[in-house]
């Protein structure tokens, strides 16, 4: 009969001989690959030797030699570079999201775990690590937690890890927020300090080319995300139509050591839309296009003097700039996004604010961008007036009969 077949991860007998001064203790294993190899260690003792062999296979017990590329005893660092490698050849991935990802992982995660192997990174110790990260946001957490997500599971798909630790970590939790929509006298405010800023006589530096006010127009006349704006395009425009319109086809985005650039479709496919325009917006828009020349086809219609895509970032920083001097803080572009949504909502219903703002789901619109209303629905208070108001007592004067017959007129109100 022939000799049954050792099983893939296990060993056979340990043998220890004295060779020397030193004990040496073999054995063979089945490795992942299939491989019979021999495996040994030395110690001073017997127990040494057999106890420092164990523990050697021990080590090897989650090492698949099959992948050939990533093992236990490689470094983070080295899975890192490896799995940048590899998204580079995703082409489901954006290329801004790339390097949104890349940046994310060498400024949030890699210092945290550079001197580990990949068989030292335990759950508890991702664990740990992301409870230190949501101390310091929530954000800067699920960032982390993300690509962190990402660069062990390539891990566990080579089979250098038994399984994802960041799977078996707490979930974040993130802090409610109440969204805040602007009042039409906040964002009439920021129109007025947008205008007027280095205008005066005193004024200092380039006059401004008037182009942010524009963009805050074309943000309150669509919903549309800063980046979205700032990507569209002379033929997107129809301002001739019967209903006005914009078609949203892409965003603007920052590619690794290219600066911004146009990317040829919007942040979700449900994003890519075409919006009618208010006629505050088709106005603003009309005289832009006029100081700009009229431009046509694919040409930005906000663009910088040198003619290249403004940078997302560079319009927040300008924008809140400009409204810190003239004392209003907490505004961002996706302020204007929010106030859309409340202001559509609030007059049509959640379905159109979301259809609006280019959501996959209404949850979404009603969660994150519409502001709760505080005061019921005034319809509260008729219906209580009308089926809970106190009963007129009857007069002393008035009879018995005469009561109850009010009472009982009073029992039919309430019953209707």
């Amino acid at each position: 009969m022939a000799r049954p077949r050792t099983p893939i991860g296990t060993f056979g007998d340990i043998t220890v001989k004295k060779i020397g001064d030193k004990y040496i203790a073999r054995t063979h294993m089945r490795d992942w690959d299939g491989k019979l190899r021999r495996l040994e260690a030395s110690g001073p003792t017997r127990s040494a030797a057999k106890t420092g062999l164990k523990e050697r296979i021990s080590k090897r017990g989650d090492h698949r030699a099959g992948s050939g590329v990533l093992t236990g005893d490689t470094t983070f660092p080295e899975l890192v570079e490896f799995w940048i490698d590899d998204m580079k050849t995703d082409t489901h991935l954006a290329p801004s999201t790339k390097d949104t990802y890349e940046r994310n992982m060498r400024t949030l995660v890699l210092g945290a775990f550079e001197h580990f192997t990949l068989r030292e990174i335990s759950v508890s110790r991702v664990d740990q690590f992301l409870k230190r990260a949501s101390t310091v946001s929530y954000s800067r957490a699920k960032h982390a937690k993300v690509v962190l997500g990402l660069v062990l599971g390539l891990a566990a798909r080579y089979d250098a890890i038994p399984s994802n630790p960041v799977l078996s970590t707490r979930r974040l939790h993130k802090p409610k927020v109440r969204p805040l929509a602007l009042t039409i006298e906040q964002v009439d405010a920021i129109r007025r300090a947008v205008a007027n800023w280095r205008r005066g006589p005193k004024r200092m530096g380039p006059r401004p080319d008037g182009q942010l006010e524009v963009i805050i127009e074309a943000m309150l006349g669509t919903s549309a995300r800063i980046g979205e704006v700032l990507a569209i395009r002379a033929l997107d425009l129809d301002l001739d139509a019967e209903t006005p319109s914009v078609e949203i086809t892409g965003t603007i985005v920052h590619f690794k050591g290219q600066g911004p650039k146009r990317q040829e479709f919007p942040k979700t496919d449900s994003s890519r839309r075409r919006i009618p325009l208010p006629e505050f917006a088709v106005t603003c828009l009309r005289q832009h296009l006029t100081v700009k020349g009229n431009p046509e086809g694919e040409t930005l219609i906000f663009r910088t003097r040198n003619n290249t895509p403004f940078s997302t970032n560079n319009v927040r920083t300008r924008l809140r700039k400009i409204l810190e001097e003239a004392g209003i803080t907490g505004v961002t572009p996706h302020a204007f996004r929010r106030t859309v949504a409340t202001t559509i909502h609030r007059e049509a219903g959640i379905q159109l604010a979301s259809e609006t703002l280019g959501h996959s789901s209404e949850e979404i619109t009603r969660v994150h961008y519409v502001e709760p209303e505080t005061m019921v629905d005034p319809r509260a208070a008729k219906i209580l007036q009308e089926k809970l108001a106190p009963l007129t007592p009857a007069p002393e004067t008035e009879s018995k009969a005469g009561g109850e017959e009010r009472s009982e007129s009073e029992q039919q109100r309430r019953a209707a």
